[in-house]
């Protein structure tokens, strides 16, 4: 039996275009909170504060940037996503992204690698070249590990 209220999304032409809609709304809220506080850094200390106008007016204008990609790649499809579709399972809009390891330590090896050469930068440079070393092992056990061992192919 069918829920009352199914027709009325059968007869809706219109996509939910949820992803351009939330992006649009952050872009327009992130210029309307630039210049809020604009004007509030103006009447409190008499200046632009410059660092807090210019970040919030990037992150309006990284908005809008990736507002608009979403919308073009969505005219682009020619039609709605799964997950844009209220009657949609969870399992509609589950395509194979790519073959990843669960089983694989590589990755915390190299984000190891990553925060030793950081700490390097900060604490003693003698440790950036460690770092890098960790990073070559990982990277290349990364890209190896289909090769050798249980799971070799």
């Amino acid at each position: 039996m069918r829920p009352s209220w199914m027709p009325l999304l059968e007869r809706s032409s219109k996509p939910m275009r949820t992803n351009t809609n939330l992006w649009w709304i952050l872009a327009v809220f992130s210029f309307l909170i630039a210049a809020v506080y604009t004007v509030w850094s103006l009447l409190q200390h008499g200046g632009v504060e410059w660092v807090g106008t210019v970040a919030l007016a990037f992150l309006g204008l990284m908005s809008t940037m990736i507002a608009f990609y979403i919308g073009r790649v969505l005219k682009a499809q020619r039609g709605e996503l799964p997950e844009d579709t209220l009657t949609a399972d969870i399992d509609d809009g589950d395509p194979e992204m790519g073959e990843f390891s669960p089983w694989s330590w590589w990755p915390i090896v190299l984000a190891a690698s990553a925060a030793i050469a950081v700490i390097g930068l900060a604490v003693g440079s003698w440790l950036v070249p460690v770092g890098f070393a960790v990073f070559v092992v990982a990277i290349v056990g990364w890209v190896y590990e289909y090769y050798r061992g249980y799971f070799a192919r």
